[in-house]
């Protein structure tokens, strides 16, 4: 599954998560009364959302062969940056109509985020996905 996924990184990695972010950061971006009523509730849809972004990112941090810091530290940074993002999205939604800025929804990403990290790992290792570094450049 991982060396199908490395193989095409970029249209099945790369490409997945610029769309998706850019479809989150749209949507965090819209003002209360504009958004879709979806029927689940609101913490579900930020755990949802962030366990989505997580899981491309940190694939992509897999595959990518920029930095091996990023490389050998995915699962890390991938929380790190998915929980920057969350703080300053949650601040971002203060300055639109309708929306605020709640710790509990900061919360409710972080989890997803984890939750994200968690099954990828878990699929690392129940499929022995095993490369390195340089190996991987080669691809």
């Amino acid at each position: 599954m991982f060396e199908f996924l490395e193989k095409r990184k970029v249209w099945l990695v790369y490409t997945p998560l610029v769309i998706y972010w850019m479809i989150l950061f749209t949507a965090t971006s819209l003002p209360a009364p504009d958004l879709p009523k979806i029927g689940i509730s609101d913490k579900v849809a930020h755990l949802t959302a962030f366990f989505c972004l997580a899981v491309l990112l940190n694939l992509t941090l897999m595959y990518q062969r920029k930095s091996k810091l990023f490389y050998e530290n995915a699962f890390l940074i991938t929380l790190i940056i998915c929980l920057f993002y969350a703080g300053v999205d949650e601040l971002h939604q203060m300055l639109i109509p309708g929306r605020s800025a709640e710790l509990l929804d900061w919360l409710a990403d972080g989890a997803g985020a984890f939750l994200g990290i968690i099954v990828v790992k878990f699929l690392v290792n129940r499929f022995k996905y095993r490369s390195n570094f340089e190996d991987l450049g080669k691809v």
